[in-house]
Protein backbone atom coordinates (compact mmCIF):
# COMPACT_ATOMS: atom_id res chain seq x y z
CA UNK A 1 0.00 0.00 0.00
CA UNK A 2 1.19 3.85 -0.81
CA UNK A 3 2.41 5.25 2.00
CA UNK A 4 4.09 9.10 2.47
CA UNK A 5 5.58 11.37 5.26
CA UNK A 6 4.07 14.18 6.29
CA UNK A 7 5.67 17.67 7.97
CA UNK A 8 3.75 19.44 9.07
CA UNK A 9 0.71 17.15 10.45
CA UNK A 10 -0.96 19.92 12.72
CA UNK A 11 -1.04 22.64 10.36
CA UNK A 12 -3.78 23.78 7.25
CA UNK A 13 -1.82 21.52 4.84
CA UNK A 14 -1.46 18.97 6.90
CA UNK A 15 -4.67 18.22 8.34
CA UNK A 16 -6.21 18.29 4.70
CA UNK A 17 -3.21 16.04 3.24
CA UNK A 18 -4.34 13.77 5.77
CA UNK A 19 -8.00 13.83 5.08
CA UNK A 20 -6.87 13.14 1.56
CA UNK A 21 -4.53 10.50 1.85
CA UNK A 22 -7.94 8.82 4.46
CA UNK A 23 -9.92 8.90 1.04
CA UNK A 24 -7.25 7.48 -1.04
CA UNK A 25 -6.42 4.75 1.23
CA UNK A 26 -2.67 5.91 2.05
CA UNK A 27 -0.81 5.10 4.76
CA UNK A 28 0.87 7.73 6.76
CA UNK A 29 4.62 6.07 7.63
CA UNK A 30 5.98 9.53 9.57
CA UNK A 31 3.95 12.17 11.09
CA UNK A 32 6.13 15.16 11.93
CA UNK A 33 4.53 18.55 13.92
CA UNK A 34 5.57 21.07 16.06
CA UNK A 35 3.91 22.00 19.15
CA UNK A 36 0.12 21.58 19.07
CA UNK A 37 0.71 17.62 20.75
CA UNK A 38 -3.14 17.65 21.54
CA UNK A 39 -3.79 17.47 17.93
CA UNK A 40 -0.81 15.25 17.29
CA UNK A 41 -2.38 12.89 20.02
CA UNK A 42 -5.28 12.64 17.81
CA UNK A 43 -4.19 12.36 14.49
CA UNK A 44 -2.25 9.28 16.25
CA UNK A 45 -5.29 7.34 17.20
CA UNK A 46 -6.80 8.05 13.27
CA UNK A 47 -4.38 7.72 10.92
CA UNK A 48 -1.60 5.30 13.61
CA UNK A 49 1.61 6.49 11.96
CA UNK A 50 4.94 4.06 12.29
CA UNK A 51 7.05 6.89 13.61
CA UNK A 52 6.50 10.61 15.11
CA UNK A 53 8.83 13.29 15.08
CA UNK A 54 8.21 16.59 16.94
CA UNK A 55 9.70 19.55 17.48
CA UNK A 56 10.88 19.69 21.90
CA UNK A 57 12.53 17.23 23.53
CA UNK A 58 10.33 18.35 26.77
CA UNK A 59 7.26 17.50 24.70
CA UNK A 60 7.93 13.54 24.47
CA UNK A 61 6.71 12.31 27.07
CA UNK A 62 2.89 13.55 26.24
CA UNK A 63 3.01 11.96 22.97
CA UNK A 64 0.99 8.67 22.78
CA UNK A 65 3.21 6.47 20.33
CA UNK A 66 6.15 4.50 21.01
CA UNK A 67 8.26 5.42 18.36
CA UNK A 68 8.54 9.35 18.76
CA UNK A 69 11.70 11.59 19.02
CA UNK A 70 12.53 15.27 18.50
CA UNK A 71 14.29 18.11 16.25
CA UNK A 72 15.73 18.61 12.98
CA UNK A 73 18.05 15.90 13.07
CA UNK A 74 15.06 13.24 13.51
CA UNK A 75 13.53 14.80 10.42
CA UNK A 76 15.97 14.16 8.66
CA UNK A 77 16.89 11.10 9.79
CA UNK A 78 13.10 9.88 9.83
CA UNK A 79 13.06 10.98 6.30
CA UNK A 80 16.11 8.99 4.95
CA UNK A 81 15.03 6.42 7.25
CA UNK A 82 11.37 6.35 5.35
CA UNK A 83 10.83 3.78 3.10
CA UNK A 84 7.91 6.22 1.73
CA UNK A 85 8.61 7.91 -1.77
CA UNK A 86 6.62 10.84 -1.28
CA UNK A 87 7.20 13.40 1.13
CA UNK A 88 4.64 16.43 1.97
CA UNK A 89 6.77 19.41 2.98
CA UNK A 90 4.17 21.09 4.79
CA UNK A 91 6.08 22.85 7.70
CA UNK A 92 6.53 27.05 7.68
CA UNK A 93 9.50 28.92 7.37
CA UNK A 94 13.21 28.38 6.68
CA UNK A 95 13.75 25.02 8.92
CA UNK A 96 11.73 23.29 5.99
CA UNK A 97 14.92 23.78 3.73
CA UNK A 98 16.53 21.12 5.13
CA UNK A 99 14.24 18.59 4.81
CA UNK A 100 13.19 19.39 1.04
CA UNK A 101 16.61 18.89 0.63
CA UNK A 102 17.06 15.95 2.13
CA UNK A 103 14.17 13.97 0.71
CA UNK A 104 15.05 15.12 -2.85
CA UNK A 105 18.92 13.72 -1.92
CA UNK A 106 16.91 10.37 -0.92
CA UNK A 107 15.37 10.21 -4.10
CA UNK A 108 12.44 11.06 -2.77
CA UNK A 109 9.18 12.92 -4.47
CA UNK A 110 7.90 16.11 -2.71
CA UNK A 111 4.96 17.24 -2.69
CA UNK A 112 5.87 20.98 -1.33
CA UNK A 113 3.92 23.51 0.45
CA UNK A 114 6.92 25.12 2.23
CA UNK A 115 7.56 28.24 0.18
CA UNK A 116 10.99 29.00 1.79
CA UNK A 117 12.50 25.79 0.26
CA UNK A 118 12.32 27.46 -3.45
CA UNK A 119 12.61 31.11 -2.26
CA UNK A 120 15.97 30.73 -0.58
CA UNK A 121 17.18 28.20 -2.59
CA UNK A 122 15.49 27.57 -5.62
CA UNK A 123 18.68 27.83 -7.55
CA UNK A 124 20.54 24.52 -6.19
CA UNK A 125 17.24 22.42 -6.34
CA UNK A 126 16.15 20.04 -9.17
CA UNK A 127 12.51 21.11 -9.47
CA UNK A 128 11.67 18.05 -11.70
CA UNK A 129 11.07 15.97 -8.30
CA UNK A 130 8.69 18.11 -6.77
CA UNK A 131 4.85 18.71 -7.14
CA UNK A 132 3.65 21.82 -5.86
CA UNK A 133 0.68 21.99 -3.71
CA UNK A 134 -0.44 25.92 -3.40
CA UNK A 135 -3.29 26.62 -5.18
CA UNK A 136 -1.92 29.19 -7.26
CA UNK A 137 1.31 26.88 -8.56
CA UNK A 138 -1.31 24.27 -8.97
CA UNK A 139 -3.57 26.14 -10.93
CA UNK A 140 -0.72 27.25 -13.30
CA UNK A 141 0.58 23.28 -13.39
CA UNK A 142 -3.09 22.81 -14.64
CA UNK A 143 -3.19 24.98 -17.03
CA UNK A 144 0.02 24.24 -18.51
CA UNK A 145 -1.29 20.79 -19.76
CA UNK A 146 -2.32 23.25 -22.74
CA UNK A 147 1.03 23.23 -24.60
CA UNK A 148 0.51 26.47 -26.99
CA UNK A 149 3.03 29.33 -26.54
CA UNK A 150 3.13 31.17 -23.62
CA UNK A 151 3.75 34.90 -22.81
CA UNK A 152 2.71 35.69 -19.07
CA UNK A 153 2.04 33.30 -15.96
CA UNK A 154 -0.31 35.13 -13.61
CA UNK A 155 -1.34 34.53 -9.95
CA UNK A 156 -3.77 35.82 -8.19
CA UNK A 157 -3.84 37.68 -4.70
CA UNK A 158 -6.96 38.07 -2.12
CA UNK A 159 -4.90 41.41 -1.00
CA UNK A 160 -5.01 40.04 2.59
CA UNK A 161 -6.46 41.47 5.74
CA UNK A 162 -5.57 45.07 4.93
CA UNK A 163 -7.12 45.39 1.32
CA UNK A 164 -9.48 47.95 2.18
CA UNK A 165 -7.94 49.91 5.25
CA UNK A 166 -7.34 53.62 5.19
CA UNK A 167 -3.76 53.28 3.96
CA UNK A 168 -2.74 56.17 6.73
CA UNK A 169 -4.18 53.38 9.53
CA UNK A 170 -1.55 50.61 7.99
CA UNK A 171 1.74 51.47 10.29
CA UNK A 172 -0.49 51.04 13.56
CA UNK A 173 -2.20 47.75 12.56
CA UNK A 174 -1.93 44.93 15.27
CA UNK A 175 -1.16 41.49 15.17
CA UNK A 176 -5.05 40.28 15.72
CA UNK A 177 -5.49 42.75 12.66
CA UNK A 178 -3.42 41.10 10.33
CA UNK A 179 -4.82 37.67 11.08
CA UNK A 180 -8.45 38.53 10.21
CA UNK A 181 -7.80 37.32 6.18
CA UNK A 182 -11.02 37.43 4.59
CA UNK A 183 -11.13 34.70 2.27
CA UNK A 184 -8.54 31.66 3.79
CA UNK A 185 -7.84 30.42 7.04
CA UNK A 186 -3.99 30.12 7.56
CA UNK A 187 -1.48 29.89 10.19
CA UNK A 188 -0.46 33.30 11.77
CA UNK A 189 3.09 33.47 9.22
CA UNK A 190 1.42 32.91 6.33
CA UNK A 191 -1.32 35.53 7.30
CA UNK A 192 0.85 38.08 8.35
CA UNK A 193 2.50 37.65 4.45
CA UNK A 194 -0.66 37.87 3.19
CA UNK A 195 -0.98 41.33 4.36
CA UNK A 196 2.10 42.48 3.41
CA UNK A 197 1.91 40.46 0.21
CA UNK A 198 5.47 38.90 0.92
CA UNK A 199 3.30 35.53 0.45
CA UNK A 200 2.23 36.76 -3.24
CA UNK A 201 6.28 37.26 -3.49
CA UNK A 202 7.67 33.79 -2.45
CA UNK A 203 4.66 32.82 -5.00
CA UNK A 204 6.11 34.48 -8.01
CA UNK A 205 9.83 33.32 -6.58
CA UNK A 206 8.51 29.64 -6.62
CA UNK A 207 6.75 30.00 -10.07
CA UNK A 208 10.04 31.04 -11.40
CA UNK A 209 11.99 27.89 -9.76
CA UNK A 210 9.15 25.59 -11.06
CA UNK A 211 8.47 26.56 -14.58
CA UNK A 212 11.22 28.29 -15.64
CA UNK A 213 12.36 31.50 -17.30
CA UNK A 214 9.49 34.05 -18.54
CA UNK A 215 6.75 36.31 -17.78
CA UNK A 216 5.16 36.20 -14.21
CA UNK A 217 2.77 38.32 -12.13
CA UNK A 218 -0.01 38.95 -9.67
CA UNK A 219 -3.09 40.93 -9.58
CA UNK A 220 -6.06 40.92 -6.49
CA UNK A 221 -9.01 38.91 -7.15
CA UNK A 222 -11.13 39.48 -3.93
CA UNK A 223 -12.89 36.24 -3.99
CA UNK A 224 -10.13 33.56 -4.09
CA UNK A 225 -12.15 31.94 -6.67
CA UNK A 226 -9.63 32.11 -9.66
CA UNK A 227 -6.01 31.11 -8.51
CA UNK A 228 -3.92 31.16 -11.66
CA UNK A 229 -3.87 32.25 -15.60
CA UNK A 230 -1.70 32.09 -18.54
CA UNK A 231 -2.46 34.88 -21.23
CA UNK A 232 -1.08 32.81 -24.36
CA UNK A 233 1.00 34.03 -27.01
CA UNK A 234 -2.32 34.27 -29.95
CA UNK A 235 -3.87 36.47 -27.55
CA UNK A 236 -6.37 34.08 -25.38
CA UNK A 237 -5.83 33.79 -21.74
CA UNK A 238 -7.09 30.89 -19.70
CA UNK A 239 -8.01 31.12 -15.94
CA UNK A 240 -8.58 28.30 -13.42
CA UNK A 241 -11.27 28.08 -11.12
CA UNK A 242 -11.92 26.51 -8.04
CA UNK A 243 -12.89 26.87 -4.37
CA UNK A 244 -11.01 27.85 -1.62
CA UNK A 245 -9.88 24.59 -0.59
CA UNK A 246 -6.17 23.34 -0.72
CA UNK A 247 -7.64 19.48 -1.04
CA UNK A 248 -7.39 19.90 -4.86
CA UNK A 249 -4.05 20.52 -5.27
CA UNK A 250 -3.28 17.76 -2.35
CA UNK A 251 -4.88 15.12 -4.02
CA UNK A 252 -3.27 15.59 -7.26
CA UNK A 253 -0.21 15.42 -5.49
CA UNK A 254 -0.66 12.37 -3.53
CA UNK A 255 -2.25 10.51 -6.53
CA UNK A 256 -0.89 11.57 -10.26
CA UNK A 257 -3.75 9.45 -11.81
CA UNK A 258 -6.73 11.38 -9.87
CA UNK A 259 -9.87 11.74 -11.60
CA UNK A 260 -12.32 12.11 -8.31
CA UNK A 261 -14.59 15.02 -7.72
CA UNK A 262 -12.53 16.64 -4.83
CA UNK A 263 -14.61 20.14 -4.86
CA UNK A 264 -18.20 20.99 -6.19
CA UNK A 265 -17.81 23.72 -9.00
CA UNK A 266 -17.88 26.76 -8.98
CA UNK A 267 -21.59 28.04 -9.46
CA UNK A 268 -20.77 31.53 -11.56
CA UNK A 269 -24.40 32.40 -11.54
CA UNK A 270 -24.34 32.50 -8.00
CA UNK A 271 -20.78 34.20 -7.85
CA UNK A 272 -22.69 36.69 -10.01
CA UNK A 273 -19.34 38.94 -10.55
CA UNK A 274 -15.74 39.22 -9.75
CA UNK A 275 -13.57 42.32 -8.91
CA UNK A 276 -9.79 42.87 -9.98
CA UNK A 277 -7.31 45.04 -8.69
CA UNK A 278 -3.71 45.92 -8.93
CA UNK A 279 -1.28 45.29 -6.38
CA UNK A 280 -0.16 49.07 -5.47
CA UNK A 281 2.77 49.96 -3.67
CA UNK A 282 1.37 52.41 -1.64
CA UNK A 283 -0.84 49.48 0.09
CA UNK A 284 2.05 46.91 -0.33
CA UNK A 285 5.83 48.77 -0.46
CA UNK A 286 7.00 45.43 -0.59
CA UNK A 287 5.92 45.48 -4.47
CA UNK A 288 8.36 47.77 -5.38
CA UNK A 289 11.15 45.25 -5.64
CA UNK A 290 9.17 42.67 -7.36
CA UNK A 291 10.67 43.12 -11.02
CA UNK A 292 14.27 43.23 -10.00
CA UNK A 293 14.05 40.46 -7.62
CA UNK A 294 12.51 38.10 -9.93
CA UNK A 295 15.33 39.12 -12.38
CA UNK A 296 18.13 38.01 -9.56
CA UNK A 297 15.77 35.06 -7.70
CA UNK A 298 18.70 33.81 -6.05
CA UNK A 299 18.62 37.02 -3.68
CA UNK A 300 15.47 35.09 -2.65
CA UNK A 301 17.13 34.09 0.95
CA UNK A 302 17.80 37.60 1.58
CA UNK A 303 14.33 38.93 1.59
CA UNK A 304 12.78 35.41 3.23
CA UNK A 305 15.50 35.61 6.13
CA UNK A 306 14.33 39.84 6.44
CA UNK A 307 10.89 38.92 6.57
CA UNK A 308 11.06 36.17 9.40
CA UNK A 309 12.82 38.24 11.31
CA UNK A 310 10.76 41.54 10.71
CA UNK A 311 7.80 39.22 11.56
CA UNK A 312 9.66 38.39 14.47
CA UNK A 313 10.22 42.23 16.02
CA UNK A 314 6.35 42.54 14.73
CA UNK A 315 4.93 40.02 17.13
CA UNK A 316 7.45 40.95 20.01
CA UNK A 317 5.50 44.77 18.88
CA UNK A 318 9.37 46.30 18.67
CA UNK A 319 8.14 47.54 14.93
CA UNK A 320 4.98 48.62 13.54
CA UNK A 321 3.87 46.73 10.57
CA UNK A 322 4.77 48.98 7.80
CA UNK A 323 8.21 48.35 9.40
CA UNK A 324 8.05 44.61 7.86
CA UNK A 325 8.47 46.16 4.22
CA UNK A 326 10.94 48.45 5.44
CA UNK A 327 13.19 46.09 6.90
CA UNK A 328 12.93 44.08 3.84
CA UNK A 329 13.86 46.39 1.06
CA UNK A 330 16.53 47.77 3.19
CA UNK A 331 17.72 44.02 3.33
CA UNK A 332 17.39 43.28 -0.27
CA UNK A 333 19.50 46.91 -1.22
CA UNK A 334 22.21 45.92 1.39
CA UNK A 335 22.68 42.10 0.43
CA UNK A 336 23.36 41.97 -3.07
CA UNK A 337 26.13 39.65 -3.66
CA UNK A 338 24.72 36.39 -4.69
CA UNK A 339 25.01 32.65 -3.11
CA UNK A 340 27.43 30.41 -5.11
CA UNK A 341 26.69 26.93 -3.28
CA UNK A 342 23.99 25.79 -0.32
CA UNK A 343 26.41 26.40 2.05
CA UNK A 344 26.13 29.95 1.19
CA UNK A 345 22.73 30.17 1.31
CA UNK A 346 23.00 29.21 5.18
CA UNK A 347 25.61 31.66 5.75
CA UNK A 348 23.81 34.56 4.51
CA UNK A 349 20.62 33.33 6.20
CA UNK A 350 22.11 34.08 9.31
CA UNK A 351 23.68 37.49 8.07
CA UNK A 352 20.20 38.93 6.89
CA UNK A 353 18.69 38.14 10.13
CA UNK A 354 21.28 39.94 12.30
CA UNK A 355 21.10 43.33 9.90
CA UNK A 356 17.64 43.33 10.53
CA UNK A 357 17.83 42.84 14.53
CA UNK A 358 20.87 45.35 14.73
Amino acid sequence: MKSIVLLGSTGSIGVNTLLVAKRFGIEIEVLVCGRNIALLNEQIALYHPKKVVIARQEDVAEVKHADVSWGEEAILEAIEGAKSELVVNALVGFLGLRPTLQALTCKKKVALANKESLVACGAFIDTSNIQPIDSEHFGLWYLLQDKSPIQKMIITASGGAFRDWDINKLQHATLADTQKHPNWSMGQKITIDSATMVNKMFELLEARWLFGEGEYDAIIETQSLIHALIDFKDGSTTAHFAHASMQLPIAFALDAKMEENILGHVDLLSVGSLEFRAIETQRYPVWEIKNDLLGNPELGVVINAANEAAIEKFIAKECGFMDISRYIIEAYNHFQSKPKNIEDIFALDTEVRAFVHR
